[in-house]
C-alpha cells in the first residue's frame, strides 16, 4: 500500500521547470524571426515591391528563426545542475 502512495506523490514532468523556461525563450525567439519576415508587400497587387529583398527579410529573419531551433534543442537536451 505505501508503494501506490509513493507513485500518486512523485508525479514529474519529463523535463525539469527550469527546460520549460528554456523552451519557452526559444519559443519567442523563433516566433520574432518569424514577426522579422513580415511586411514587404505591394499595395498594388499589380506593381512588383522590391522590398520584400531587404537584409532583413532574406539573411537577419531566417538566421533568428534558425538560431531559436537550435536553442529550443539545446533547451530540451540540457541536463539540470545537481544541486549538492
Amino acid at each position: 500500500m505505501a508503494k501506490k502512495e509513493l507513485a500518486k506523490e512523485k508525479k514529474e514532468f519529463a523535463l525539469p521547470p527550469e527546460n520549460y523556461k528554456y523552451i519557452a525563450i526559444g519559443f519567442a525567439i523563433i516566433v520574432a524571426g518569424f514577426l522579422l519576415m513580415l511586411g514587404g508587400k505591394s499595395d498594388n497587387p499589380d506593381e512588383f515591391s522590391r522590398e520584400i529583398f531587404s537584409f532583413r527579410r532574406i539573411t537577419l529573419a531566417p538566421v533568428v528563426v534558425v538560431a531559436g531551433f537550435v536553442f529550443e534543442i539545446w533547451a530540451i537536451m540540457r541536463k539540470p545542475r545537481r544541486q549538492e
